[in-house]
Formats: structure tokens, C-alpha cells, sequence
């Protein structure tokens, strides 16, 4: 499973990175809980003189940064055009419409461009948003509710999924071993516990 691409909701990015694990981001049913944007990139700063800014891509999918595509600056409603892009480094050179100075974009440092969560990428079978899987129940497979997934956590090597419940807070890993079922229409997601994840229950 897998998170595609950085959830946005209440103005707050819950990953600057798109990372890929078990469970893959561009996050339920029972309670669901979606978002109305995915973030794709970060503005790092400025880069030049004609508007130009870096971005930190934060999306499985880099080929929404193309010539043309539109995209939804933090803090606005209407999505703007992308005239260039151009790779630096590690960064992409990205210019906006209406975005044509240096001082018209240095104000816009560590702000996220955005997409709406209706124009999310399809994911292959298995691999799903993390606001697909925030509100399901979380169910051991000795049929033990250890209660609803209510955060997705990015490590940097694994996602690690916050169950709040009886158990009080459960950190699970998102790994093949600990995951063994993920049932959306149900609205829950079936796991196999490993040593230490649930001391209550050992």
C-alpha cells in the first residue's frame, strides 16, 4: 500500500514528501474524512529575476509540472497556468501566471502548490490516499477493534498509521507483515500484530 500524493486539509500538509511504503501519496469510509486539495510541490524560493521560483516536487506523478497544466497556489481559489518549467539540480525552475518579477514570488517561500482531490491520479490496485484510509476501523485478525486510523505519519522510511482506541494510541508500520487487508467499502483494514506493537495485549 502506498500514499500518492501530500494530503491537504484545514490549510495543513500532513507530508512534504510523497514517499512510498506498503500502503502508496497524490489518505474512510465509516468515518470518512476527505480532503479537498493534494499538495504537489513546496516553493523553496526565488530564482532569478523573471518570476522564476524553485519547487520541491512532493508527488509520485512530476508530470503534472508541464507547460500548460494549471495549478492552485496556497492561499487562492482559482488555479493558475504553468507558463515554464525547467529542471535545476534537484528542484524544478517553475514560472506562474500573473507571477512575473522576483518580488512578486519571494513572498511565496514554503508555500505548497495544490490540485484538487478530485483530480487525483488513479493508483493502481492496492495503493490508496492517505484520506481513503483516516476513519477506518482497525481490526486485529483475531477479530480484536483496536479502533480507527486517524493519522497517516511519513518516517522517511516507512508510513506508520496512528490508531486511536480502547488500546489508547497504536503505531502501526505499514509494512506487508503488519498490514494484511485493506477494505474500503467496509470501511476497515485488517492487521496482524507483531511483538511489541499493542503491550496491552500481550
Amino acid at each position: 500500500y502506498e500514499i500518492k500524493e501530500c494530503d491537504w486539509s484545514s490549510d495543513v500538509c500532513s507530508s512534504d514528501l510523497a514517499t512510498s511504503g506498503l500502503l502508496d501519496p497524490e489518505v474512510s469510509m465509516g468515518s470518512a474524512k476527505r480532503v479537498s486539495h493534494l499538495a504537489v510541490g513546496r516553493i523553496v524560493g526565488a530564482h532569478g529575476l523573471h518570476g522564476e521560483f524553485k519547487v520541491d516536487v512532493i508527488t509520485d506523478f512530476p508530470e503534472r509540472f508541464r507547460p500548460g497544466a494549471e495549478l492552485i497556489l496556497e492561499g487562492e481559489a482559482e488555479p493558475r497556468r504553468l507558463e515554464s518549467v525547467r529542471r535545476h539540480k534537484n528542484f524544478l525552475l517553475v514560472r506562474l501566471s500573473g507571477l512575473s518579477t522576483r518580488s512578486d514570488v519571494e513572498q511565496l517561500r514554503g508555500l505548497h502548490l495544490l490540485v484538487r482531490r478530485q483530480e487525483a491520479m488513479p493508483l493502481p490496485e492496492g495503493e490508496y490516499y492517505a484520506d481513503e484510509l483516516e476513519g477506518l476501523a482497525v481490526i486485529t485478525d483475531t477479530g480484536i477493534e483496536l479502533g480507527s486510523l486517524v493519522e497517516v505519519m511519513w518516517t522517511g522510511v516507512n508510513e506508520v498509521y496512528v490508531v486511536q482506541g480502547s488500546f489508547g494510541e497504536v503505531l502501526l508500520p505499514a509494512i506487508a507483515e503488519v498490514i494484511q487487508e485493506v477494505d474500503l467499502e467496509a470501511g476497515r483494514m485488517f492487521v496482524h500484530l507483531l511483538p511489541g506493537l499493542v503491550p496491552k495485549l500481550e
